[in-house]
């Protein structure tokens, strides 16, 4: 039964680091602008950031999702949370209240949701990632994966 929920842990997480990347890949330009209005990266690292994230984690959650290079896919993909989560936090903590950019480059505000909200689900899947990590690497109860 266990099995059953680390194999769905990772279905969703690959599954959204998948969903995430579909609209970033093909509105890089938007993209870009969302990375601007962060306010966080240097302008010279903003277009490259806007072209190569989005692969990354398409790359990511198809290897989360069928289990390939799983430690070294799950390291990768809590990293990128924790920076996503900390770039949301101190953009609230600033006062600045932007679309996150998580899901859509679109103009819709906010993906949906607040800043609280996007700091809360992305909270959650960081949870959800490191207690994945956690299992694989120190329980060694995933099912079989392909290395």
């Amino acid at each position: 039964m266990k099995n059953i929920f680390i194999t769905l842990f990772r279905l969703v997480i690959g599954g959204i680091f998948v969903y995430a990347s579909i609209d970033k890949i093909f509105h890089p330009a938007a993209f870009a602008e969302i990375i601007y209005n962060y306010q966080i990266l240097p302008e010279p690292f903003i277009n490259i950031t806007a072209l190569i994230l989005p692969w990354l984690e398409l790359f990511l959650g198809i290897n989360i999702v069928i289990g390939f290079w799983l430690p070294g896919s799950l390291i990768i993909g809590n990293s990128l949370l924790t920076v996503f989560l900390a770039a949301l936090v101190v953009n609230k903590i600033r006062g600045i209240d932007i679309n996150c950019g998580c899901f859509s480059t679109g103009p819709q505000a906010l993906d949906g949701g607040t800043m609280i909200w996007n700091i809360l689900r992305d909270t959650v899947i960081l949870l959800l990632g490191i207690y994945l990590f956690y299992t694989y690497t120190c329980k060694k109860s995933f099912p079989a994966q392909t290395h």
